[in-house]
């Protein structure tokens, strides 16, 4: 009986080290800096994460999930999910069930708890106790599982909080008595992808851009110096996707390929999902199969390194644009894109931490933000839900 209950108890704590239980005791704070490439720091200056890379870890490059867009990206790091398993599958695409156009920039649509499936980390924290904390993060102010995040900012309210205002609020909920404080903080800033669409990613006004959030992540590091729980604060920087420079020079018009009576629905952009009329499915992927600079797909087709093609939000053909290129009948004047494959440089994002959990002066190899989901768990000492992602390719960040 002795030895039996001496095997429970092994077992009982091998199995809670292995999601953190032994850990859970500091804070984190995870930043998405929109669109800030993985080579940015290379470009451009910034002194702060340099030094977080001195004292804490830092990856080569974190890929992101296809396709490399915002709100895909963003729900994939808060689920741990890729996009053809979350729902969202592109910031925008056609619900052909309810024959509905679902877009970022609709509140309609966006605010729609249905769209959004998997189970975001401030959902999995607070089922097992842990508040938290959210600024912006996509998902965070919708009724997920008719759930909020403890401490919330409102992204339709007006007018939007300034940059920095978002780092005070931060600050604002770390300094709360530690009933009420969140053990998890997520925090986003839309920049510099802005500044990397309408300039281009080595333009002078994204090496701007970059020197200041850097400036801002110096100023919420100072901050967190001065707090009495600072040795327990750990503070990751972190990105949904990179920038590719594109020019007009680089089209491929739909019009040209394909025409009108072939398809029912076209919609997003890098990739592009195309619903296709009765019968045409395979009149649309010959005219398309050898044109340069794209790759057309049937859905169930995809790469499978990819990860895309069962949700039925999904086109019956998907046409996949070489980095660089659109694939479009109004193709944008802008400098810089992104939603291209992952395995593209151009697409790869930062990851930098440090805190007391992290390693001091590590650099990884990298590895793919579906891990951030289960790295956040083990540091928050709560048991994840199953996703796809894999601790074992981030533990080597950690100290323990």
């Amino acid at each position: 009986m002795r030895k039996f209950i001496s095997s429970f108890l092994l077992t009982v704590f091998l199995v809670s080290s292995a999601y953190g239980a032994k850990t859970g005791e500091n804070y984190t704070i995870i930043i998405s800096l929109d669109g800030f490439r993985w080579d940015y720091p290379q470009i451009h200056s910034t002194p702060n994460l340099n030094k977080i890379a001195r004292i804490g870890v830092k990856a080569h490059s974190m890929k992101p999930s296809y396709p490399a867009s915002t709100f895909p990206n963003h729900y994939t790091l808060a689920t741990g999910l890729v996009p053809d398993h979350h729902g969202i599958v592109n910031n925008s695409f056609w619900d052909k069930k309810n024959k509905v156009h679902y877009s970022m920039g609709d509140s309609a649509t966006r605010n729609n708890a249905a769209y959004y499936l998997g189970e975001p980390i401030w959902i999995t924290a607070q089922k097992q106790g842990v508040k938290t904390g959210n600024v912006y993060w996509v998902g965070s102010d919708i009724a997920i599982k008719n759930t909020f995040p403890t401490y919330y900012k409102v992204f339709d309210e007006k007018p939007t909080i300034t940059f920095t205002a978002r780092v005070d609020t931060v600050i604002s909920w770390l300094n709360k008595k530690k009933v009420d404080r969140p053990k998890l903080i997520m925090l986003y800033f839309p920049e510099p992808d802005g500044k990397g669409h309408h300039f281009g990613p080595k333009s002078k006004e994204v090496g701007e851009e970059v020197h200041y959030l850097d400036s801002l992540i110096g100023d919420l590091m100072h901050k967190i110096e001065k707090l009495s729980i600072a040795s327990k604060v750990n503070l990751i920087i972190t990105s949904d996707h990179g920038m590719a420079d594109i020019s007009l020079d680089r089209v491929v018009r739909i019009d040209n390929y394909i025409p009108s009576r072939w398809i029912d629905v076209i919609d997003g952009s890098s990739p592009t999902s195309i619903f296709t009329h009765q019968g045409c499915r395979d009149s649309v992927l010959l005219a398309l199969k050898d044109v340069p600079h794209i790759k057309a797909y049937k859905k169930e087709k995809m790469p499978t390194s990819l990860n895309y093609g069962t949700s039925d939000r999904i086109g019956d053909i998907v046409v996949c644009p070489d980095c660089g290129w659109q694939f479009s009948n109004r193709p944008s004047a802008n400098k810089g894109a992104h939603g291209y494959d992952p395995a593209n440089a151009e697409m790869q994002v930062l990851f930098y931490a440090y805190g007391p959990d992290f390693k001091k002066g590590y650099e990884s190899k990298g590895f793919i933000n579906v891990d951030v989901y289960p790295l956040l768990a083990h540091l928050l000492g709560i048991r994840p839900e199953k996703t796809d992602g894999d601790f074992s390719r981030v533990k080597d960040l950690l100290i323990k």
